[in-house]
């Protein structure tokens, strides 16, 4: 009973705190999309014009948004070579701040010449085109500098602040958006794979926060992310974003609990997800091996299990949801006799 009430509340609250990602559920952006494709290819040598070409047609400032970041997302190219660059830069300099910005600024003539001349940049470029093509269709941008979470950075600490993603004024509304993450990625032989991810338009800022954390704290928006939350909170990947799943439960992706204790997971999903899509598993070596669910339940859109881990030993354990895996959790079960870090049992 407990359980069910908690759920209820949480799903109250978070509907109520998060309502503007539904904002525009019943807008059709084909329209807006078709704009972009036609403009496909076209020059950055003249941003008003392009500008003009992909808004001009449209009636509301979202559609015309929408034309804008599917454009970048679809015709500029994520490149390695200069997120390498800046990446060692970055790691060299980390103790002289002021010396790494001052190489920086200047570094970023650079990148803006490759983002004009070859449509290759890294996410200060995204950022940056995504604000001035928005300056020109009259729609409040900013660019957001702060920190990106995933398996090689910001894992156990905030390093220096290595990211940057854009906030959009909507009808009075502000929201959040990452069109370097949405572009495509980076295949295993770091070459880049365009692929767009519609999960970082417009995000919910709850679960935006799961992998972005910006310098200033207003930019959080509503989702009420602390920087400790932040690096301790299991990992998220572009997957989690494109089946819109927000981890909720456990908090921390570090876990330790005793053998034979209980562990209740639950996520929340925009989409309806059926209980054989839902997995826990965990890895030994390269084997994947599939860990029993029990007591799944679901309160409008929070879907909640549990596991009880009956032996010792570390488990590499990741939630599935569609086949993907959209959180990562390192959970130690140690002897009965051990005190755990946390208590998972619930009545």
């Amino acid at each position: 009973m407990r359980t069910s009430l908690y759920i209820f509340l949480f799903a109250l609250f978070t509907n109520c705190l998060y309502a503007q990602v539904s904002d525009f559920a019943s807008t059709d952006f084909t329209r807006a999309d078709k704009v972009a494709q036609l403009h496909r290819g076209a020059s950055l040598e003249n941003l008003p014009v392009l500008a003009h070409q992909l808004t001009s047609t449209l009636s509301t400032d979202v559609e015309k948004f929408r034309a804008i970041y599917i454009w970048v997302c679809q015709n500029i190219k994520g490149d390695n070579t200069q997120f390498t660059k800046v990446n060692k830069k970055r790691k060299k300099l980390q103790y002289d701040s002021i010396s790494f910005m001052r190489w920086n600024q200047e570094y970023k003539k650079t990148v803006f010449k490759k983002l004009l001349k070859r449509k290759k940049t890294m996410c200060t470029g995204y950022a940056y085109l995504i604000k001035e093509l928005c300056y020109l269709a009259n729609i409040p941008c900013e660019i957001v500098d702060g920190y990106g979470r995933s398996v090689a950075s910001n894992i156990k600490e905030l390093e220096m602040a290595n990211h940057s993603w854009n906030a959009i004024q909507l009808n009075n509304k502000w929201y959040l958006c990452d069109a370097t993450w949405s572009s495509g990625y980076l295949n295993e032989y770091n070459s880049f794979v365009t692929a767009y991810n519609d999960g970082y338009f417009l995000t919910d800022p709850f679960l935006f926060g799961k992998n972005h954390f910006p310098l200033e704290q207003k930019w959080l928006l509503n989702a009420q992310v602390t920087a400790t939350g932040f690096v301790e909170a299991p990992l998220v990947y572009g997957e989690t974003f494109e089946n819109n799943i927000t981890p909720i439960h456990p908090k921390n992706m570090d876990i330790s609990i005793n053998k034979n204790d209980e562990i209740t997971f639950s996520f929340k999903s925009a989409n309806n997800v059926l209980n054989k899509n839902i997995a826990l598993v965990h890895y030994v070596g390269s084997e994947e091996k599939t860990l029993k669910i029990d007591n799944t339940k679901k309160v409008d859109n929070i879907i909640s299990f549990k596991h009880t881990f009956k032996n010792r030993g570390i488990y590499d354990t990741h939630l599935k949801v569609n086949g993907d895996i959209v959180a990562t959790y390192i959970i130690n079960v140690k002897k009965s006799d051990s005190k755990s870090n946390i208590a998972f049992h619930q009545n």
